[in-house]
């Protein structure tokens, strides 16, 4: 775009974090992204972020992607919440396998 400003942008990084000790910075990164990609959007564009970190659970990335609004100072809604497909199937003793997680944002 021309003013450096766009409708759309799909933020879909590697995994930020590996393991728990990580976790702490993968969150300060998908922050710094989402920041970034929030500045970057139109008003009433919308914005797709992801996270395939295992140890990052969608509470913690929901958080992280508010807090990168704040910071941004852009206010955001919620249009969808995304996960892993059904042929990836979730074993409750071991919550990490929900790894995939996603939102589709509208930006204001």
């Amino acid at each position: 775009a021309a003013d450096g400003k766009y409708d759309l942008i799909i933020l879909d990084p590697p995994a930020f974090a590996k393991h728990r000790a990580a976790l702490h910075n993968a969150l300060k990164g998908y922050t710094r992204l989402n920041v970034k990609a929030l500045e970057r959007i139109k008003s009433g564009g919308l914005l797709f972020t992801f996270s395939c970190s295992q140890v990052v659970t969608k509470d913690n990335f929901r958080n992280a992607v508010f807090t990168a609004a704040a910071l941004a100072k852009r206010n955001v809604r919620i249009l969808h919440q995304l996960h892993q497909p059904a042929d990836h199937p979730i074993n409750i003793y071991h919550p990490e396998g929900e790894y995939l997680k996603g939102l589709v944002l509208y930006v204001e």
